[in-house]
């Protein structure tokens, strides 16, 4: 079984956000509702010769460098059912990876580069780059030489982070892409469908490629434009499930940073970078990775007709397996710039815990979930949350906000406390202290979430319809 993803990526380049900061995100969705999954640290390795990696999906296998960082990985339980997928992380030189945006070609490029059946696929593709790495360019092109050498077995969009870049790879047939470096003062949104527009090949700063794409191009006679070169309409698809299921995603995201722009959420050819109406924080990204088209006659919650409320897809769902913001900030020491904010019950309804990518274990109750249901798991406790919230939306809806609110209040200064108290550290001591310090905010979430659940579950007592109110007179 091939697991299938569906995901919403967004991308701040320095410039553009509050602080400086570089952030990649990125919902990942999945085909159901239940996949669990863990957040554990693969830890460094040095001098290992025969390490090498085969995928659950394909027959794809490769040896690996002897050496590698130590990164955090947010990978499936069930990897042998549905492959590894590490999904995101930060190494030890402070860059950042998250994969993949399934991403679509359309029928005549694949047909003269067709998709590889044992390529390298999405559920080994952090595994096999990010621990080997030094910025966000380097992704890239370690990338782009495996795809080379190996091949695509399917159409996959990339992120990557440094403290001074934001690069957005589309790898959309069996050994070609694009990558677009993000301009620091931009933004950048996209779901699930070739998003990269007019490429300068002339501008290898801020666009790669892989090797003899215009050669491919021209000799098959795929550009449809009179004029440039345009990746999307190149490489991309213009469906009906396009424009239900993905454009409109992009349409919200920027309706939320640019208010003052009037677009149609079917429009094919909606921008995929934009400069902000004003500079953005991580809580803008949280808000816009869990949205569902509030204020819109969209919203599946709201009071549009049936018809609209189902009409597009919500970026938010209960399909959300983890959802998370990989920043890297430029004004504190490197060895505690890179944040991971990991939302692991879903973006909509529970909160994004920072955790210091510095650190060398996760708490238990992260990297131990288990298949089935269990309360002690941070997978299963949080999509629980999110389940109850649901359950009683216009009840419980402003409860959920205002304890969403109160955590970001309380990380904003956690973070900023726990560098303070650093600043005298280094080396293993600093991560070890960062470690401690990660399961300390992760016990704090947990203490506030069960406030929250037991004022929930009190209140959905009062509300059960097996009651009757007898006359006090009687």
């Amino acid at each position: 079984m091939k697991h299938l993803s569906a995901c919403t990526t967004i991308l701040v380049g320095k410039k553009a956000s509050i602080d400086g900061s570089v952030m990649i995100s990125r919902n990942d969705d999945t085909a159901g509702a239940i996949t669990p999954q863990k957040f554990i640290i693969e830890p460094a390795v040095h001098g290992e010769k025969g390490r090498k990696i085969k995928s659950w999906l394909n027959k794809f296998e490769m040896e690996l460098p002897e050496d590698a960082q130590r990164v955090p990985a947010v990978p499936n339980v069930d990897y042998k059912k549905l492959g590894y997928y590490d999904e995101s992380g930060i190494n030890q030189k402070n860059v950042a990876m998250s994969c993949t945006e399934s991403t679509y070609g359309n029928e005549r490029t694949l047909a003269f580069d067709p998709l590889v059946k044992d390529g390298l696929d999405e559920d080994c593709m952090q595994t096999v780059v990010l621990p080997y790495i030094d910025s966000a360019r380097d992704g890239i092109k370690r990338l782009g030489s495996l795809i080379k050498k190996y091949g695509s077995p399917a159409g996959n969009s990339v992120l990557f982070g440094d403290k001074d870049e934001v690069w957005y790879m589309e790898i959309v047939t069996g050994h070609h892409w694009v990558a677009q470096r993000i301009p620091d003062d931009c933004y950048a949104a996209t779901g699930n469908r070739v998003a990269i527009q007019q490429v300068n090949f002339d501008d290898p700063d801020n666009f790669m490629w892989s090797e003899g794409i215009q050669e491919f191009v021209e000799e098959h006679h795929l550009n449809p434009d009179h004029e440039g070169w345009n990746f999307r309409h190149i490489f991309g698809t213009y469906t009906e499930q396009d424009r239900h299921y993905n454009t409109s995603r992009q349409w919200y995201i920027q309706k939320l940073f640019n208010p003052e722009i009037e677009q149609d959420p079917e429009d094919p050819d909606i921008p995929f970078i934009r400069k902000a109406s004003k500079k953005l924080a991580k809580e803008d990204i949280e808000f816009a990775l869990g949205s569902h088209y509030q204020d819109t006659p969209f919203d599946p919650f709201g009071h549009g007709t049936e018809e609209e409320k189902h009409r597009y897809r919500p970026i938010g769902l209960n399909r959300t397996q983890n959802s998370h913001i990989l920043q890297i900030r430029s004004d504190v020491p490197e060895e505690m710039a890179g944040i991971m904010w990991l939302c692991i019950g879903g973006p909509t309804f529970t909160p994004y815990i920072p955790f210091f990518a510095n650190m060398n274990e996760t708490d238990p109750s992260f990297n131990n979930t288990s298949m089935t249901y269990n309360k002690d798991d941070a997978w299963w406790y949080y999509k629980s949350l999110a389940a109850l919230v649901e359950s009683h939306y216009p009840q419980f809806v402003q409860l959920d906000t205002k304890y969403l609110e109160e955590l970001n209040r309380y990380y904003r200064g956690r973070v900023e406390e726990i560098i303070e108290n650093a600043k005298d550290l280094n080396g293993e001591e600093l991560t070890d202290y960062l470690t401690r310090e990660n399961q300390k905010t992760v016990a704090h979430t947990k203490k506030d979430s069960e406030e929250l659940m037991g004022q929930m579950f009190t209140d959905a007592i009062k509300m059960s319809k097996l009651t009757f109110k007898m006359d006090p007179n009687l």
